[in-house]
């Protein structure tokens, strides 16, 4: 077996366990992009090109309260700026491969591949096909996501439109949020936003959102950086 193989296969190992949680995610985003007003195939597509779960489901959100399609980008583009943390953590390892590769690279990465990578990169050798490791664990995530989101949205299509499936989306996001709020800087900056975008709903374009949201992480960074830490580094809760 080649190096490059056995990369691929470790990627594809390794991330098997924690696709678990991923089925529910996909299954729910499917149902919602329906109930946003979605086609199915709409929906599959959006899931293969945009490959993120909570930025598609605030995406959603907005299609399905007719916020414009600018809004629904910047949207998009906010809740993904994670990324660019997770590509300088990972630079260091995959500056010697070629532009095509690190495009790859970065078109699979999501939470769950970059944790693995991560812990990975540093304990495997020099000479390790780290692309294809990448690939490995990144190619089966799109491809689960992918197809829960169809399956999601071929059931949704089928649910009348009575049952009012427009409240998943907020429940996901609640899901999401109340896990991560685990500090005071956290726990700041979800007031905030969480705040701003209820007071500031009436605005056009769901403009509410956007602003909430970058009044939400501005205040996470202030509370960061002033707030009291405790011994391992983290702002006291």
């Amino acid at each position: 077996m080649t190096a490059a193989r056995r990369a691929f296969l470790d990627g594809f190992r390794e991330v098997l366990p924690i696709l678990v949680g991923l089925v529910p995610f996909g299954l729910i985003t499917g149902v919602s992009s329906v109930g946003a007003g979605m086609t199915p195939f709409e929906a599959v597509v959006m899931s293969a090109l945009v490959f993120a779960g909570a930025a598609q489901l605030a995406a959603i959100s907005l299609i399905g309260t007719g916020g414009a399609v600018w809004a629904a980008v910047l949207t998009v583009a906010i809740v993904n700026l994670r990324h660019l943390m997770y590509s300088l953590a990972l630079s260091p390892w995959l500056q010697r491969y070629g532009l095509a590769s690190r495009l790859l690279v970065s078109f699979l990465m999501v939470d769950q591949s970059f944790a693995l990578q991560v812990l990975k990169y540093p304990r495997a050798g020099e000479d390790y096909a780290r692309v294809h490791y990448a690939v490995g664990n990144g190619l089966v995530t799109w491809a689960m996501w992918v197809g829960t989101t169809a399956v999601g949205a071929v059931v949704g299509a089928q649910i009348p439109p009575e049952w009012q499936l427009d409240f998943a989306v907020p429940l996901m996001f609640l899901g999401l949020l109340v896990p991560a709020v685990t500090t005071r800087p956290a726990l700041l900056a979800a007031l905030v936003g969480g705040t701003l975008a209820t007071l500031l709903a009436p605005l056009p374009y769901n403009l509410g959102l956007i602003v909430g949201s970058l009044a939400g992480i501005a205040a996470g960074v202030v509370a960061e950086d002033r707030l009291p830490r405790t011994a391992g580094g983290t702002a006291e809760t």
